[in-house]
């Protein structure tokens, strides 16, 4: 009789000093308090080298994601499916497109969630700035703003989910950046900003350091500041990824 071996030694994640590829294979669950029936992966963290985190959350209807933003700002984006966000005495019912900034000083819950809901969120602890507020709640849908032409080329595509631009209140943004077939950046970036992201759609080579990595639609990406990057889209869709970066501070205070 043969015997069948399984191959599960394989994996497509790859995990440096300065940046990281994560594509799920190798996910293990997490508990985190107060959040209830759902599976959390913690996809990019401190204990990797970052300065923020990025989840993955499931949903089920039986779900309950309940918290008080103390020092740490969240940012939820829903990928698929549809939930409720209550934000202090805010209710609002978010499907997928649609997100939620819950500023330091806020209570949230999370709830009734369709089966399948999966949720994207970002978790940075704020830094205030002297003569400015700390933020209020935001909440919304990605195609509420529009695309704007990034660097001149058309192919380059860019939505600004919070307005860090136009308000010194926030340090962190969020960002929606699609490639038009066979797009690419235009430069190999290397700067102070940290990078974590989620690939929506698409595919695509992504140089990371001296490294390339093929990536596809469900991988996210961490970059620690002055990584090199670079990347250009693949195939006949779209490539299209959802980042966080941090803005608006002085870096070196601490």
């Amino acid at each position: 009789m043969s015997q069948q071996i399984k191959l599960t030694s394989l994996s497509t994640t790859v995990v440096r000093p300065n940046h990281a590829l994560i594509t799920g294979d190798g996910f293990v669950n997490s508990s985190i308090p107060g959040w209830t029936d759902c599976t959390v992966n913690i996809v990019i963290n401190k204990a990797m080298g970052a300065n923020f985190a990025q989840f993955r959350t499931l949903l089920t209807p039986a779900s309950t994601l309940t918290g008080k933003a103390e020092q740490t700002q969240l940012f939820f984006y829903v990928v698929e499916g549809t939930c409720t966000f209550e934000i202090n005495d805010q209710s609002v019912r978010l499907s997928k497109g649609g997100y939620a900034y819950i500023p330091i000083g806020h209570t949230y819950t999370i709830h009734k969630g369709e089966d399948g809901t999966e949720l994207l969120s970002f978790h940075k602890r704020y830094k205030s700035l002297q003569g400015f507020d700390v933020p209020e709640v935001v909440t919304g849908y990605d195609k509420d703003h529009e695309q704007s032409i990034y660097e001149n080329d058309p192919g380059l595509l860019m939505r600004y989910l919070l307005p860090d631009q136009d308000n010194m209140s926030f340090d962190m943004a969020v960002n929606i950046f699609t490639y038009m077939p066979g797009a690419n950046l235009p430069f190999v970036e290397t700067h102070i900003m940290e990078h974590g992201l989620l690939y929506l759609e698409g595919q695509g080579i992504y140089r990371l350091d001296d490294n390339w990595y093929p990536v596809r639609k469900g991988d996210a990406i961490w970059m620690a500041p002055y990584c090199p990057q670079w990347f250009g889209a693949l195939g006949t869709e779209p490539a299209t990824y959802i980042y966080y970066k941090d803005v608006n501070r002085h870096p070196i205070t601490p």
